[in-house]
């Protein structure tokens, strides 16, 4: 057995993204123990800087010790008891995800669908929460399968009106797009760090309302997951009058993620949106001009999230494999129904960069070509610059 050396790949699918040099300065750190007074330190610098990045003040903010799924079982098994209304709404792979978790809670689940590439049908989520009183509304703020982003003001504001308490999936929103908690008055909101944080996997960070986190305590049953039970996760994480042993921490993913989160403030919030437009309006005008179509609708697109429609008589596996074979560069498959059909192209945290946009669109253009289809590099590359300066 010998030391593992990965290959030097570039990041540009679904997640996860490009980690920064910085970052993985920060995780080969010297471990220390999950009390120790100064990890005690950086654990409330973690929450603070969490709480800022979700707008959540009010909100309990901390991340768990594993990936975005996490976030999201977390979210639903703490929150629904055998026998309670949740209605999920299910416009792609992780809305259908929710529903299935649901069900292993015990709820009685009212599923709500719209077509994948359309986000959620706001008017058919309202007729839901109408038709009986449900616990919980549940949908996905930025579905990773479609590049589609919903509206979670909207949204939260039917839970509200119906005495709903509101989930939202924010894994590839947080850190690419606002979300903003306070003003969406949402409850529990959960995310990833390997998607715009450009941290490495591993860890989910939550956030749960005062609301959320009375409703977990008027249980009558114990949550279905002990390690996410909000209760027992913050006697540890709380502070409060001392810290409860409830798990060993993750010490050096949780260095990573602080390094992920002093990075983004450097740059600030709001350049961290623009980042993230800039590069997407440049890659939309590139592969618009090797003569490839976008899967969603302008004004409901990610710009960390890219879906792109596989031309007729393309091989899409083929274009990915030669595209990491040749380029070292990585873009997503489809999911579902969409399988087969569209390429995934991510541009989140540090793989949202002008040089990323430019490579990407090169090596799908030799991909494409590789196969006999005409295409234009030069007129592609010159419709990107046209968007970067």
């Amino acid at each position: 057995m010998q030391s593992f050396q990965p290959p030097r790949r570039i990041l540009m699918g679904p997640g996860p993204s490009d980690v920064s040099p910085r970052v993985l300065s920060a995780l080969a750190r010297p471990t220390v123990g999950h009390l120790d007074p100064a990890f005690q330190d950086l654990m409330e610098e973690i929450k603070a800087a969490l709480a800022r990045l979700f707008n959540a003040p009010d909100h309990a903010c901390v991340p768990l010790p594993a990936p975005g799924t996490a976030g999201m079982e977390g979210a639903l098994m703490n929150l629904l008891e055998p026998g309670d209304r949740a209605v999920i709404a299910v416009n792609g792979v992780f809305g259908g995800r929710m529903v299935d978790m649901a069900g292993r809670a015990g709820a009685e689940v009212v599923r709500v669908d719209a077509l994948w590439g359309e986000p959620v049908d706001v008017a058919a989520v309202e007729a839901a929460l109408a038709s009986g009183p449900a616990k919980v509304l549940a949908f996905v703020h930025a579905e990773t399968s479609t590049g589609v982003r919903s509206d979670a003001a909207a949204l939260c504001a039917l839970a509200r009106r119906h005495g709903a308490l509101s989930i939202v999936d924010c894994v590839t929103s947080l850190g690419g797009v606002p979300v903003d908690a306070a003003g969406w008055d949402a409850d529990v909101l959960y995310s990833g760090t390997q998607k715009c944080l450009s941290a490495p996997p591993g860890l989910s960070p939550v956030a749960f309302s005062r609301r959320a986190l009375d409703a977990v305590a008027a249980r009558t049953t114990p949550v279905r997951n002990w390690l996410l039970d909000v209760s027992l996760l913050m006697a540890y994480w709380g502070g409060e009058g001392g810290r409860t042993y409830h798990h060993t921490a993750p010490i050096n993913a949780l260095y990573g993620l602080h390094e992920s989160l002093v990075a983004l403030f450097e740059e600030g919030q709001q350049a961290v949106f623009v980042r993230h437009a800039r590069m997407h309006e440049a890659l939309v005008a590139g592969l618009e001009a090797l003569g490839l179509q976008m899967l969603v609708a302008p004004e409901h697109r990610l710009p960390q999230l890219n879906t792109v429609r596989v031309p007729e008589g393309v091989d899409e596996a083929a274009v990915r494999a030669h595209m990491l074979a040749r380029w070292d560069l990585e873009i997503g498959a489809g999911l579902g129904p969409l399988k087969g059909k569209v390429w995934r192209i991510g541009l989140m945290g540090a793989s949202a960069t002008p040089w990323h946009v430019r490579l990407c669109l090169t090596a799908l253009a030799d991909a494409l070509a590789a196969q006999g289809r005409p295409v234009d590099l030069a007129a592609a590359l010159a419709a990107a610059g046209a968007h970067l300066g």
